[in-house]
């Protein structure tokens, strides 16, 4: 395929995690090559902690409205974790002008008997934000098995960093998007059209385990396996780059 002009070059759009915001993407946009991009703060975080948002399909409808808001037409969208799973429901809404989606370490959706469980689990959570020291809340956090790859030094920085957030937006974001409440994209992911690319580190063995076993299920999905954990953006912001570069090229 020929190279498209720059000026018809579609936006990245950039969804960071729960507790994050847009600069944690900082590292991976400056290895980029002329890509236009635009780091969104998550409803809830950052400088849009007081937007919120009841659901998914909220999200979906407050996400194109940035888009319109910002003049994009035409864009690719990069989410991690929870902004993986925003990304995901969004692009399965099959909106216009979406040319890519790249997911990093984000849940396609669990089957209807685990939701219950995993809605307890987040309301759990949502109420030790709301209620206890954010510090101290955090330092649990950053215990959970898929942080287990960090090292104490990188786990204290991580907590010294989110010690921004705003508690009852955080809580409020982690009981409207719960992965309970999530739709299992699967099949979606399985059948759509759509160029979709999911980055998994090979030191996360869940999300490893799992997108490896999406490839099977989605041929036509390309599955990158980095050397790293849960946080690969933060871990191998070049090699992520590096992949949106040639993707870009290629377009």
């Amino acid at each position: 395929m020929s190279s498209k002009p720059q000026t018809q070059a579609p936006t990245l759009v950039l969804l960071h995690g729960l507790l994050g915001d847009s600069q944690d993407w900082g590292e991976v946009m400056a290895g980029l090559e002329g890509i236009h991009c635009l780091a969104l703060d998550l409803p809830g975080h950052g400088e849009n902690r007081q937007v919120q948002v009841a659901s998914f399909e909220a999200f979906h409808h407050w996400l194109s409205d940035m888009l319109i808001t910002q003049g994009i037409r035409h864009y690719c969208l990069l989410g991690y974790s929870l902004g993986g799973r925003l990304a995901l429901y969004h692009a399965s809404r099959q909106p216009l002008g979406l040319e890519a989606l790249w997911l990093e370490s984000a849940h396609p959706g669990l089957p209807a008997s685990e939701r219950s469980a995993r809605l307890a689990h987040d309301e759990q959570w949502a109420r030790r934000f709301e209620q206890e020291p954010l510090k101290d809340v955090l330092t649990d956090w950053y215990q959970q098995p898929v942080f287990a790859d960090l090292t104490a030094i990188q786990r204290r920085r991580q907590i010294q960093r989110r010690l921004a957030n705003h508690k009852p937006a955080i809580a409020n974001m982690l009981r409207s998007t719960s992965l309970g409440h999530q739709p299992s994209l699967w099949q979606w992911l399985e059948t759509t059209p759509l160029p979709v690319s999911y980055f998994s580190g090979q030191q996360d063995a869940k999300f490893h385990t799992l997108a490896t076993h999406l490839a099977t299920m989605a041929p036509r999905l390309r599955h990158i396996t980095l050397e790293g954990g849960h946080n690969l953006h933060a871990e191998q912001p070049g090699m992520i780059a590096q992949q949106l570069n040639a993707w870009y090229r290629l377009g």
